[in-house]
């Protein structure tokens, strides 16, 4: 196992790459052993099983991805940092297809709790909102819109989905300026039902 010199962190390294480059389906522990030249045996010493390594490429790629939009709304409130935030987020989606793929499967609560990189993600995107003075339940709510637009947009993107001649970039940042407008004019929860 040695001379393989595969540790954790570059089996979840080379994870990542084979979900870009295959796709995050195709991310196998068969395909990693091959790719160190070792029997798939031979891993089970560093992941538990397909599940637990499919759930460090998630935090993995999550971790990445919010550094990304973090660095891109550093500094930034309102329209500014929401442009900021999806540039980030569809710049990573279409240039790491796979490493995006995995940051959508369902991980365990528990581990949630305990991934600094998805605190973070929280962190940066209610703060991020904090600019357009929404509170709970609203703000969920504003998530949640933020992040299926945003998702649904790249993959349709990455899929070649949009197929009139308009420019697909005009067309994101008019909906990123649609979001904007959504935000600064929030129906807001009033508590009487």
């Amino acid at each position: 196992m040695a001379r393989a010199g595969i540790t954790v962190d570059r089996l979840v390294a080379a994870a990542a790459e084979l979900a870009d480059e295959s796709g995050f389906e195709n991310v196998t522990l068969s395909a990693l052993a091959r790719h160190f030249g070792v029997k798939d045996a031979s891993l089970y010493s560093h992941v538990r099983n397909l599940h637990d390594l499919r759930t460090r490429l998630a935090l993995f790629a999550g971790g990445e991805l919010i550094d990304r939009i973090a660095a891109a709304v550093a500094g930034r409130a309102g329209r500014e940092a929401l442009t900021a935030f999806a540039g980030a987020y569809r710049s990573y989606a279409l240039e790491h297809p796979g490493r995006y793929a995995a940051t959508q499967i369902r991980i365990d609560q528990s581990l949630i709790a305990g991934s600094p990189a998805l605190r973070r993600t929280a962190e940066i995107t209610y703060g991020m909102l904090r600019a357009y003075d929404l509170t709970e339940p609203d703000l969920t709510d504003a998530v949640r819109l933020l992040r299926s637009t945003f998702h649904g947009y790249c993959v349709l993107e990455s899929a070649g989905g949009f197929g009139a001649d308009r420019d697909v970039t005009a067309s994101w940042e008019k909906g990123v300026e649609a979001l904007h407008r959504a935000l600064t004019h929030w129906p807001r929860e009033t508590g009487d039902a």
